[in-house]
């Protein structure tokens, strides 16, 4: 369990490779089950060493910058938005009449709805292992299922958002409508003109991979929170469904991601919730195979 905690952290110093780190998180929150007997908080401290994981999984693409940009696509996603806007795409059209020097109270709102994606997930696994502590297995399978086969995406077809295509010039209005601006990046605008000079250290905390827009783990992951809430009840799931939409609307409106990274995250989460009960029978296997060194473990 140590060597899992450490590893990603050393990673870079010791030129460990891909595999030894992944490999070695991974096993930390088996390592957690073995050594500890069950309890809520072991269940939270499970949660939070597979994130562990998956955040090296999630950061160590960004470790070789250069060989990052060799592999990165920029174009593709924009030709479909093309496609979906009509001729623009749909952070260009939402984005030109908002004013740089002003953010209205509906852009401030979906900036916040984006900041406080970093707690949903979570929060809403927390609110069924406290409320509904039968489902929480399932919930914890599906939502932690959805961050880790993202991740892999990461990794095999690096995706630029449109904000970085932007940056590049790759992301600009047709001639027809010159009327229109290139795309922003309307949270880090908001963001420094709210947190002043805690922005840029606050930023360079959370920005540890530029380039993993495809699929958008932001709206996979809301959409199974919506669902695992939705499976407790109806007033939980209206909520968990409220947030989804309206995180979806800032993801492409402040040009963080593009409709088609969206539609690629439902996607992963709705083929997960699918492939669930054929699954399901080998992760039984597992946790089985799990309790029984943990049984052993404590005997001794």
């Amino acid at each position: 369990m140590a060597a899992g905690i450490a590893a990603p952290l050393v990673r870079r110093r010791l030129r460990l490779p891909a595999p030894v780190v992944l490999g070695t998180a991974a096993a930390a929150p088996v390592a957690l089950c073995v050594a500890i007997p069950r309890s809520r908080a072991r269940d939270v401290a499970t949660c939070a060493l597979q994130m562990w994981a998956y955040i090296a999984a999630y950061e160590m693409p960004n470790d070789d910058p250069d060989g990052l940009l060799e592999r990165v696509h920029i174009d593709y996603p924009i030709d479909v938005d093309r496609v979906i806007g009509l001729g623009v795409p749909p952070t260009l059209r939402l984005q030109r009449h908002s004013d740089p020097d002003r953010f209205t109270p509906l852009e401030k709102v979906l900036v916040w709805a984006h900041w406080v994606w970093f707690i949903v997930p979570h929060g809403s696994l927390a609110y069924v292992l406290f409320r509904h502590r039968d489902k929480f297995p399932r919930s914890a399978a599906l939502t932690y299922a959805v961050f880790d086969i993202g991740v892999l995406f990461y990794w095999a077809v690096p995706t630029a958002p449109p904000w970085y295509a932007a940056l590049q010039g790759r992301l600009r209005p047709i001639p027809e409508r010159q009327e229109l601006e290139d795309a922003r990046r309307m949270m880090v605008e908001y963001g420094e003109q709210f947190w002043k000079d805690g922005w840029q250290p606050l930023y360079s905390f959370l920005a540890g991979n530029p380039l993993a827009a495809m699929p958008s783990l932001h709206f996979a992951t809301s959409v199974m929170a919506a669902h695992v809430l939705a499976d407790t009840g109806p007033v939980a799931g209206a909520v968990g469904w409220t947030y989804a939409a309206t995180l979806g609307l800032a993801l492409v409106y402040l040009g963080e991601h593009y409709v088609v990274d969206l539609m690629a995250g439902l996607a992963l989460t709705q083929v997960v919730r699918r492939a669930a009960p054929a699954v399901s029978p080998g992760f039984r296997a597992f946790s089985r195979a799990v309790s029984r060194l943990e049984a052993r473990a404590q005997a001794a």
